[in-house]
């Protein structure tokens, strides 16, 4: 299968060149690299093509972010499978055979995700995606080996092959047709979430969601947006109601928003407590956002199938701030 491992790009360059050179020595076969930079202001394409001439380049006309600088890109690039990585990630050899192999073995296989490790600490699964994603009834991601900020140490648990609800968009394989079927990513939401939507958008469709354990990949993580950034607070929190109110079905819809304005709430006040006011100020500018967004989500709302029943009976923040429960196994 004829596979492009695309990098997005922003004024990248370092990580260029530190994590460029495993992407191309470990992405043989019938593999093409390519970096979409997304309107960069620095000298990080100039380094690609005089170091990197096997790259190829895609040039974005604006940061659209995640969801628009992909979505930009991939209309230049023709493969049947698309790999979306970040710039911050370290492959390891033998990273793509094994999820080449499923996607030609499960013709319903549409999105697969590798294992994510902690780039600066091995042992650990990677905030990101861990060892894949799911989404509890209030629309709390949470990943097999992170709950929250509790990361499992990598111990052979997670080496399996196995359905999740999402994959992490930090290294995000999906089948070009159903990519552009589904229209690529949502782009009101720049950054941040995403690949859940799409994940839920593409199992309404009928296709599955698979994580790979045999194959693995090292992620830096926040290299782009770092955690204590307000910016990816607001993303964060704003995204993920965009994301209910798109995709939860109508039984559930108005009571999951309802609680989960609550539960921002508490955040911010525990942002204001902890002398974090600006990230305080980020959760109410993503409500006011949301509410600013509320009628034109309610229209693509409409325009979706929600066929897919999620985890309506699990509350993973009842069962880690309440319960204690750190670990996925001890999830119910």
């Amino acid at each position: 299968m004829k596979t492009a491992v695309v990098i997005l790009n922003w004024n990248g360059k370092q990580l260029l060149e530190q994590f460029l050179p495993s992407i191309v020595n470990y992405s043989d076969g019938d593999t093409e690299v390519y970096v979409a930079d997304n309107a960069s202001t620095d000298d990080s394409i100039a380094f690609v093509k005089a170091n990197f001439p096997s790259v190829k380049i895609v040039i974005n006309k604006e940061n659209g972010g995640y969801a628009k600088g992909y979505n930009d890109a991939l209309q230049h690039i023709d493969a049947d499978i698309y790999c979306l990585i970040n710039s911050d990630i370290e492959v390891t050899p033998n990273w793509l055979p094994p999820i080449i192999e499923v996607f030609e073995n499960e013709s319903n296989t549409a999105i697969i995700q590798p294992k994510l490790l902690d780039f600066k600490d091995k042992e650990k699964f990677e905030y990101a995606g861990a060892g894949g994603g799911f989404v509890d009834y209030f629309g709390y991601p949470y990943c097999r080996g992170r709950v929250f900020n509790y990361l499992e140490k990598d111990n052979g648990q997670f080496d399996d092959i196995t359905q999740i609800f999402w994959a992490s968009g930090a290294c995000f394989f999906i089948r070009s047709k159903v990519f552009h079927k589904l229209n690529g990513f949502d782009e009101h939401y720049f950054a941040h979430q995403e690949e859940i939507d799409l994940c839920w958008r593409s199992q309404n469709e009928g296709y599955d969601v698979k994580y790979v354990g045999t194959s693995t990949v090292y992620h830096v993580g926040g290299a782009t947006l770092q955690e204590s950034n307000p910016r990816k607070t607001f993303l964060n929190f704003r995204n993920s109601l965009f994301t209910i109110l798109k995709n939860v079905p109508r039984k559930h819809v108005i009571l999951v928003i309802f609680i989960r304005l609550i539960l921002d709430g508490i955040a911010g006040l525990k942002f204001a407590v902890e002398l974090r006011p600006v990230h305080t100020w980020s959760v109410l500018k993503a409500h006011l956002s949301f509410y600013k967004n509320l009628r034109k989500f309610i229209k693509k709302r409409r325009q979706i199938q929600r066929k897919l029943s999620y985890s309506v009976h699990t509350s993973v923040v009842w069962q880690h701030f309440v319960l204690g429960k750190t670990e996925f196994k001890k999830l119910q």
